[in-house]
C-alpha cells in the first residue's frame, strides 16, 4: 500500500528552564491534526506508563490498625501513611537489585524526615528529603519497616498481593505512585513552511520528580509507542478472523442460579458490619461473592472471623460456595 508524503519535523527542540526537572520540547512541522494526536499520546504514556519506585507498604511495631496512635508520636498512623506514600525514591545508580525493605531505627530528634530515612538505605536516593514524616518527642524512639518496589503508574492499596502470611502481620499497604512524572501539558500552535501556514506546532512540557531527566521520559514514551505500532507494521504478523462463537442456552436449573447469582447484595439481609465491608471490596452482587477465595475476602477492610462465618452460613443456604466460577451463567448479559 503506497503512503502519500507527510511533512513530519527534521528534529526535536529542547529548550532549557530554570528547572533541571523540566523540559519543552518543540516538534514542527507537523500536518493538521497531528499535533493533538501526538501530543494526547505522548501525555498519556508519560503519565502513566513510566518504570519507578514507591513505598508500597509499611510495619510498625505492635500497630494494627490505621486510626491507632503510636506512643511519643504526634501524628496519627493514618497521618504517617499519607506522608509515606509522598516520598520520592530512586534507585542508586550502581545496584542492579535493591533490597524492597528498608528497616529504619530513629531515636534523638523530635522529626522524622524523608532525609532521614535515606540514612537507612545505599540501595535508594530519596529525592524529596525536606518531606516531614512525622514530629516525636525526643526522648521517644521510632522503629518502622518501609516495603519498596518498582512499577508503573499507579497502584492502589487493595490490589496489592500480600503473599507472605508473616508479612502481612501489622503490614499495611500504601497506595503507591509509581510513575515519576508530576506533571505534562501539551498545546498546539501554527507554524508556517515555505508558503504555506497551516501547519501545525507541537509544545510539549514534561517535569518529572527528578529519577529521570525528561529528554530520557520523552524518548522512554517513545520507545513504548514504536514498540506497539510496530507489532502492526511488521511483516511477517498474521491477522485472524476470530470465530464468533453462538453461547448456548442454559437450562432451566442454570437459569434459575443464574437470577440467583445476579442479586444484590444489598438484598441479602446481611450485618451492617458485613454489608460495609463488601461495599469497600467492591463486591455488588452474589455472583461477586461466589467468585471471590477466602483468601481475597479477608484482605478487605474490617473484614474478620465473624463476617466469613455469616458470609459461608449464607451461601450454604443457597448451595454456592467461594471460588466458584460462574463465567458460564453470562451474568449481567442479555
Amino acid at each position: 500500500m503506497s503512503v502519500l508524503s507527510f511533512q513530519k519535523p527534521d528534529k526535536v527542540v529542547m529548550e532549557k528552564t530554570d528547572n533541571s526537572n523540566k523540559g519543552l520540547f518543540e516538534f514542527k512541522p507537523l500536518e493538521r491534526g497531528f499535533g493533538a494526536t501526538i501530543g494526547n499520546s505522548f501525555r498519556r504514556i508519560l503519565l502513566s506508563s513510566l518504570e519507578g519506585y514507591a513505598v508500597v507498604g509499611v510495619k510498625f511495631p505492635n500497630v494494627v490498625q490505621e486510626s491507632s496512635k503510636i506512643n511519643g508520636v504526634v501524628e496519627e498512623v493514618s497521618e504517617i501513611i499519607l506522608n509515606l506514600k509522598q516520598i520520592r525514591i530512586k534507585k542508586a545508580a550502581n545496584i542492579e537489585e535493591p533490597s524492597q525493605k528498608i528497616s529504619i531505627d530513629f531515636s534523638g530528634k523530635t522529626q522524622l524526615t524523608a532525609g532521614d530515612v535515606a540514612q537507612f538505605t545505599d540501595e535508594y536516593t530519596i529525592l524529596n528529603p525536606d518531606l516531614v514524616i512525622c514530629n516525636l518527642d525526643g526522648a521517644n524512639s521510632l522503629s518502622i519497616e518501609l516495603s519498596v518496589q518498582a512499577g508503573r503508574g499507579y497502584l492502589p492499596s487493595k490490589e496489592q498481593l500480600v503473599s507472605d502470611t508473616t508479612d502481612a502481620v501489622g503490614y499495611t499497604p500504601i497506595d503507591a505512585v509509581f510513575t515519576p512524572i508530576k506533571n505534562v501539558d501539551y498545546h498546539v500552535e501554527n507554524t508556517r513552511v515555505e508558503q504555506r501556514t497551516d501547519y501545525e506546532k507541537l509544545v510539549i512540557t514534561i517535569e518529572t520528580d527528578g529519577s529521570v531527566d525528561p529528554q530520557e521520559a520523552l524518548q522512554g514514551a517513545a520507545n513504548i509507542l514504536i514498540q506497539h505500532f510496530a507489532q502492526i507494521t511488521d511483516k511477517d504478523i498474521t491477522f485472524e478472523m476470530q470465530k464468533r462463537e453462538t453461547p448456548e442456552e442454559l437450562d432451566p436449573v442454570e437459569i434459575k442460579r443464574r437470577a440467583i447469582l445476579e442479586t444484590s447484595i444489598a438484598d441479602l439481609e446481611l450485618s451492617v458490619r458485613a454489608y460495609n465491608s463488601l461495599k469497600a471490596g467492591e463486591v455488588k452482587t452474589l455472583g461477586d461473592l461466589v467468585s471471590l477465595e477466602i483468601r481475597d475476602l479477608m484482605k478487605f477492610r474490617n473484614f474478620g472471623k465473624k463476617t466469613l462465618t455469616e458470609l459461608e452460613e449464607l451461601l450454604s443456604e443457597r448451595d454456592l460456595t467461594f471460588g466458584m466460577d460462574v463465567s458460564k451463567y453470562r451474568l449481567g448479559q442479555d
